[in-house]
């Protein structure tokens, strides 16, 4: 039985799925989390606790572990664990990606240095790092601009700026953001700095790919139907396959194969956005990993007459197999991402039982926690759930997905905030 090593944050969504692919498949899954090194396997799945700040303590708990029982193969989810990963595929001798192509993934800058010295097209950009003023470079900056934490994921902390003033506030805004304990805790360099480049105007997309020994193979590629052009980029619904035309599509998978080698990347799952206008296509981030959180439900897999979900792909890749004869299931699928509407304490939702009635609605997952306080984007690090839905073409599907969301109501009392000794106030 191949023994493989996934690493992921303890709040990963879909550490559940790959267990049960790794169980369908006859491989051994062992698990790498940021949990507690001091409890005794208080999960009991036998997982090795690491600490993605301590990369070298990290790499030594594996390398016991690989010598317990040798791994044959290493897979990330998530942006942070994928550096890990990267390191640790090196340490053991398994295929994997460069670290140093892992870590240009992870910070937005190197990214577009990168890509505009192998002749891809780029914004303008510019670096702001901590401590200095925002005057130091006003003179250079051009609108509509876009203001990006170099080191967050997720559209967070991402903010557009159609003039100074704009800017200022998007500047300040996302600096008391990365100012937080929770983001400051990560201790990955990145979290005083921002990048500030040029808006990119044009359809958006995302893409899921896996990269064999350099080659790049496109497994879908999503299309984003609500706009997204500010002042904040949240995403809400994909929906694959695409209605790009074919050559559109041609030319986001060969402008991928030269952004990821421009990276180094070669080989493991990646996770892209792009956008496509009068520019043509204009990589915007790649990561070393698969989608995240929930969304891998909408990808399934024909071989033949059998269906599987993407993390079995991922695992068969990931131990070598060849995925040649795998192909996306011809059904067009979606998901919406479930925004937060307002900052506030979530109390409950109402409409479920409305929502998974709507025609092709096939799933409803709240992962929003009552009493948890909730925070919409810029500072938001989550949706309140997920929805999907599976029909014959994606304009069912997005009105599936919107309906479905219309029927739900969500309460969210305003948050009490101390304002001094025995009083409170609410916003």
């Amino acid at each position: 039985m191949k023994r493989i090593l996934l690493l992921s944050t303890t709040t990963g969504y879909q550490l559940r799925s790959f267990g049960e692919s790794a169980d369908r498949l006859g491989i051994e899954l062992t698990f790498a989390t940021d949990r507690c090194q001091h409890l005794d396997d208080p999960w009991r799945d036998g997982a090795i606790p690491v600490r993605f700040f301590d990369p070298d303590g990290s790499l030594e708990a594996i390398r016991l572990a690989n010598a317990d029982r040798p791994f044959s193969g290493v897979l990330a989810v998530g942006d942070r664990p994928a550096v890990l990963a990267a390191r640790a595929a090196k340490l053991l001798g398994l295929p994997g990606n460069p670290p140093a192509a892992a870590e240009a993934t992870r910070n937005k800058k190197l990214m577009r240095q990168k890509f505009g010295e192998a002749g891809l097209a780029v914004p303008w950009f510019l670096e702001l790092p901590a401590g200095d003023s925002l005057e130091s470079i006003l003179t250079r900056v051009r609108y509509p601009c876009v203001v990006k934490p170099l080191g967050l994921s997720g559209s967070r902390g991402v903010m557009r700026a159609d003039n100074a003033g704009q800017l200022a506030h998007a500047v300040q805004r996302v600096r008391t953001l990365l100012g937080r304990p929770e983001i400051r805790a990560q201790r990955t360099g990145l979290e005083e700095q921002l990048l500030i480049e040029g808006f990119i105007d044009g359809e958006e997309y995302a893409v899921e790919a896996v990269m064999t020994r350099g080659e790049l193979r496109v497994l879908a590629i999503f299309d984003k139907p609500d706009l997204l052009d500010g002042p904040f980029f949240e995403e809400t619904i994909y929906v694959t396959p695409t209605d790009a035309p074919k050559e559109v599509q041609r030319a986001i998978a060969a402008e991928l194969q030269g952004a990821a080698s421009a990276l180094g990347l070669v080989h493991g799952p990646i996770h892209a956005e792009c956008r496509v206008g009068r520019r043509g296509v204009v990589m915007l981030e790649i990561a070393a990993r698969p989608i995240g959180g929930l969304c891998s439900k909408v990808l399934r897999f024909a071989q033949g007459d059998d269906t599987v979900p993407f993390e079995d792909v991922l695992l068969r890749h990931c131990r070598g197999d060849d995925l040649s004869s795998y192909e996306r299931a011809r059904s067009a699928s979606g998901v919406m991402m479930i925004p937060i509407p307002k900052r506030g304490i979530f109390k409950k939702m109402r409409g479920e039982e409305a929502a998974r009635g709507v025609p092709n609605v096939e799933d409803l997952q709240i992962t929003a926690k009552t009493d948890q306080l909730l925070e919409p984007l810029p500072e938001a690090d989550g949706y309140l759930g997920f929805i999907f839905a599976r029909a014959r073409t994606t304009v069912e599907v997005t009105a599936a997905l919107r309906e479905a969301h219309r029927r739900l109501v969500f309460e969210i009392d305003p948050e009490i905030r101390v304002v001094g000794v025995g009083a409170a106030s609410g916003d």
